[in-house]
């Protein structure tokens, strides 16, 4: 049967999918058929995301002189929402969440302002992101800068340190939604065109607009312990999720060369398996695996197709425990296949200096 033929063995001991044209073909007709959106699923769960975001902000306002704590509470809470919201936007810049081009781009346009993120630069940047993912020769456009162990060993002494740096969890889930919400997300690559660029300060105008007048009507405190508390926490979480969709132990890069569509798909995306509150809350993104292979499929239909068809079962599972194991992760090592912490690559330097003295 095909999809017993479908299943290999990858040369470092685990399952992997043959890639030969045939195969690729049929897998993608098997997942055709979940690549439609739904009117209705995708008007409940606008109503069923940003109805109780806005709820709940509203709410966390009126708490503010009776509890901050509360507040602060009520924001962590919108922050799960504004992840949701933010999966509404990302289905939209895939044209993959209303039939119709124009009621898309106007509701990604609107989410694209709750969640603080330029529609059409990002549309473009993550369709980018999906054409070169996991392409070692075509790094740097809507991913998270990974350097491997022989670039590593080749860098100078600053820009190792600056790599230790821009890879330390504090800095990329601590300081990285900072720099993601109030400059990487306020401009334009140079190469923008006219069109995205005037999205992103239209963008811009309207979250300044918004934020004054919160701040003039309801303080600039209530503003820090709502909105400044739900973006933060939502960006940090956000960046967490697309950490741990590329980066495992054994996820998969090639260069140009070697590189594969379907193989960057379903052994370079993982399947994240989260409890079901934290799933609904993430909008099925977990089926990370799905979605690069058929970035078509609206959200409500990953899980479907994760179900429906075997051969995707064979993507690597992280679990919520699993997945704090990649914080060690900071390097690929090619000669591997894998990913290596700093402390296996200071073992590769001791090694390859006591080759150098015998030598």
């Amino acid at each position: 049967m095909f999809y017993d033929e479908v299943i290999r063995k990858r040369k470092r001991g685990s399952k992997t999918m043959a890639t030969d044209k045939e195969k690729t073909k049929k897998l993608r007709q098997d997942v055709a058929p979940f690549a439609k959106s739904d009117t209705a699923k995708s008007i409940f769960q606008m109503v069923n995301t940003i109805v109780p975001l806005i709820a709940l902000w509203v709410a966390a306002y009126m708490l503010v002189d009776i509890s901050p704590w509360l507040t602060v509470g009520l924001s962590v809470i919108s922050a799960g929402f504004v992840v949701r919201t933010f999966i509404i936007f990302h289905d939209c810049t895939h044209g993959s969440f209303f039939k119709s081009k124009k009621a898309n781009d106007w509701v990604g346009f609107v989410t694209g302002v709750l969640t603080s993120f330029p529609y059409e630069k990002w549309k473009r940047e993550h369709t980018i992101h999906h054409a070169t993912s996991s392409n070692l020769d075509k790094r740097g456009i809507g991913d998270i800068d990974m350097m491997t162990v022989e670039e590593f060993l080749q860098a100078s002494k600053g820009q190792r340190l600056w790599y230790r740096f821009y890879r330390n969890p504090f800095v990329m889930f601590g300081l990285g939604p900072l720099f993601m919400v109030l400059i990487l997300n306020r401009r334009n690559r140079n190469d923008a065109k006219q069109k995205e660029r005037f999205n992103t300060y239209l963008t811009n105008i309207v979250i300044t607009g918004i934020c004054v007048a919160l701040i003039y009507f309801m303080g600039w405190q209530a503003f820090v312990l709502v909105h400044v508390v739900t973006l933060y926490v939502a960006a940090s979480l956000g960046i967490w999720l697309f950490f741990i969709q590329h980066t495992y132990e054994d996820s998969y890069f090639e260069h140009e060369s070697e590189w594969d569509y379907v193989k960057a798909a379903v052994e370079g995306s993982s399947y994240y398996k989260l409890p079901k509150l934290l799933q609904w809350l993430t909008g099925n993104i977990g089926f990370h695996h799905v979605h690069h292979l058929a970035p078509r499929v609206p959200n409500y239909n990953l899980e479907q197709a994760h179900n429906e068809i075997p051969p995707l079962h064979t993507a690597t599972t992280i679990t919520l425990r699993k997945s704090l194991e990649s914080l060690r992760f900071k390097l690929y090592d090619e000669d591997q296949s894998k990913f290596v912490s700093f402390k296996d690559v200071n073992e590769i330097i001791k090694r390859k200096a006591r080759g150098s003295l015998a030598a």
